[in-house]
């Protein structure tokens, strides 16, 4: 397997390396285990490393008197996260559009600046006031960015929901957030279809919207609507609201093992590990310009916004299609210096060979989540740049950022994590709670970024409850399968529990059940998310106990529809098999498990569709 080993230029140039020589600290695994020894130290070295700006500095970097599963991170500080957004010189480059005609728009820290402020002074002459929720509902747009920005900056939540949602999946959302407003745009233009947001999102709530026009001359909107461009205000000077750092900035949805998403709020805290994985791992710097092409209905989207601004990078944002050769061109032409792609993409751009044509040697590295990657996808991502290495990178919505990751100081291998991340640790657990080299992940807190509490759920019993301690440490619950292997590197091979990752977009097995179950034609169903044996991103499966007999071809069909109507589009069902009964536990659990193995092993005595 082709591996990337990093120069000696590129280790003394990188973040980590210089963090390091002023500690003194000659090595990266001993640098690892300083920061996770020495947590009090090693995090008030980050935030210093990071900058940080504060009204007033903290007492404590962490305050574990109420646990280690509750602490409470920059105790006794005053502070807006976003003040730490806008740190580089009026002139540097924040944000890179691309205007549609393949040219470039470049905003300036003080043209963002200018912005954010007079969408923060709407809020107030709005009669928002710190700690009302709205909500945006957009693809990542220059717009959708600073309204994000404004809103936190006015000690305002933001509930982020994602452009690819059905009209009951955003439904659900709005329910649970309660949000006073809601940001959206009349559409969007994607591989050659046009997408209306607002005419989805005003059909199915009733709370005042205000609009982004972006597709039509003139948008017809109902009376309780505004256009985006009179919300804002003429008042370009605003002072960001300063408050504790457990303040709620985002709620973020992430699949349980229920019908209903987790609700997953973030704090002025959770920014600092998106930054600093993003510091240390990612290697991103003054001067960097980060391209990620993802949503603020992701956890990716605002760990984005906070790894690239409060490290003094730009982003480049796109709004289109990945897969377009529009995008390789924008990567190319943006002279982009670190790429975050989803396996899934990957895989198209190896089959499409789009990409091929483009000079993407400005890139330093690449980096990859949500999905299990393909070792030879991988590898034909890192020649796309003329061989640079992917930071792996596996975390999720209630850590802020990643458990772990890769570096630029020690030797990439395809589809290999080098290192759990800087500042947390974690130990693998075979079934009967003994560890392993290849087991389920619970991690060890305290460890900056973790949730301490859900909207919608009981926080304790979803992370915490009924698992024993290891070494008289506290475990919490992940659900990840890590392998570690023989260099001790570590490999991912997928979840443990009832959810998947689909096209990079976490979603439990219910979610999937309850919708198939409305079709008139099942009794139930099982959806399982099933690896390749070459490893790559998990194909969706459904198991299905019918009421009456139906055509394959029919039968997929409406299945397919139905998932991609009622919950996402980029939700893909590979394949439908029938099954006299669905196999449980003693408790009526399905035995999701026993389904996926099943399927394996009649892929590999049969040849074509299961019926």
């Amino acid at each position: 397997m082709k591996s990337w080993t990093p120069s000696k230029m590129t280790i003394e140039n990188s973040n980590i390396f210089r963090v390091m020589s002023e500690l003194k600290i000659d090595s990266y695994d001993e640098f690892w285990k300083w920061s996770v020894r020495n947590k009090a130290a090693f995090w008030t070295k980050t935030v210093k490393s990071l900058g940080l700006v504060f009204d007033k500095k903290y007492s404590q970097i962490f305050d574990i008197s109420n646990g280690v599963e509750n602490a409470q991170w920059l105790s006794g500080a005053k502070l807006n996260i976003i003040d730490s957004c806008f740190q580089n010189s009026s002139e540097s480059t924040a944000i890179l559009i691309d205007n549609g005609e393949n040219e470039n728009v470049k905003i300036s820290q003080s043209q963002l600046e200018v912005i954010v402020n007079s969408i923060a002074n709407g809020f107030v002459e709005s009669k928002l006031v710190p700690g009302d929720t709205i909500a945006i509902y957009m693809s990542m747009t220059l717009e959708a960015v600073a309204i994000y920005l404004a809103a936190i900056k006015a000690g305002i939540i933001v509930a982020t929901i994602a452009d690819s949602f059905s009209s009951d999946e955003i439904l659900m959302r709005l329910k649970i957030t309660q949000p006073k407003l809601i940001f959206t745009q009349d559409g969007f233009l994607r591989s050659g279809r046009t997408h209306r947001l607002y005419d989805t999102c005003r059909n199915i709530y009733n709370v005042k919207q205000v609009v982004v026009n972006y597709l039509d001359d003139k948008i017809s909107l109902a009376k309780k609507d505004m256009l985006f461009e009179n919300f804002r205000s003429s008042n370009t000077v605003f002072t960001s609201v300063k408050v504790d750092p457990s303040h709620l900035i985002t709620i973020l949805f992430s699949s349980g093992t229920t019908g209903e998403p987790k609700a997953i709020p973030w704090d002025h805290s959770t920014p600092v590990k998106s930054a600093s994985d993003a510091f240390y791992h990612h290697d991103i710097k003054n001067g960097d310009v980060v391209c990620w092409p993802t949503n603020l209905g992701w956890m990716m989207g605002p760990w984005l916004v906070f790894a690239a601004l409060i490290n003094k990078a730009t982003i480049a944002l796109y709004s289109g299609s990945p897969l377009d050769s529009h995008f390789g061109a924008f990567v190319s032409r943006s002279k982009v210096t670190m790429l975050g792609v989803v396996p899934s993409i990957v895989s198209a751009w190896k089959l499409s060979q789009s990409m091929e044509q483009f000079d993407w040697s400005a890139i330093r590295n690449f980096s990859s989540t949500g999905e299990v990657s393909n070792p030879n996808d991988m590898t034909y991502l890192m020649g796309l740049a003329g061989n640079k290495p992917i930071i792996e990178y596996c975390g999720g919505t209630e850590i802020g950022g990643g458990y772990i990751a890769s570096t630029l100081v020690q030797e990439n291998f395809p589809s290999q994590f080098s290192s759990p991340t800087l500042g947390g640790e974690f130990v693998l657990l075979n079934e009967e709670g003994m560890q392993c080299a290849k087991g389920q992940v619970f991690l060890i807190p305290p460890i900056m970024g973790l949730s301490t509490k859900l909207i919608n759920r009981n926080h304790h019993e979803v992370y915490y409850k009924g698992i024993s301690k290891f070494n008289n440490q506290v475990l919490r619950k992940h659900g990840d399968e890590l392998h570690q292997l023989e260099n001790n590197y570590f490999k991912v091979n997928g979840r443990t529990d009832d959810t998947m990752n689909l096209g990079g977009i976490k979603v439990s097995s219910v979610q999937i059940e309850v919708v198939v179950n409305t079709l008139e034609f099942i009794s139930e169903s099982a959806a399982v998310a099933v690896s390749k044996t070459n490893g790559g991103p998990s194909e969706l499966v459904i198991y299905f106990v019918a009421f009456y007999a139906i055509p394959y071809s029919e039968a997929l069909e409406k299945v397919k529809n139905c998932v991609k109507t009622k919950l996402n589009p980029l939700f893909k069902v590979m394949n439908l098999v029938k099954i006299d009964n669905l196999p449980r536990t003693a408790s009526k659990k399905i035995k999701r498990k026993e389904l996926r193995t099943l399927y394996v092993k009649q892929q590999i005595e049969n040849e074509g569709n299961i019926l």
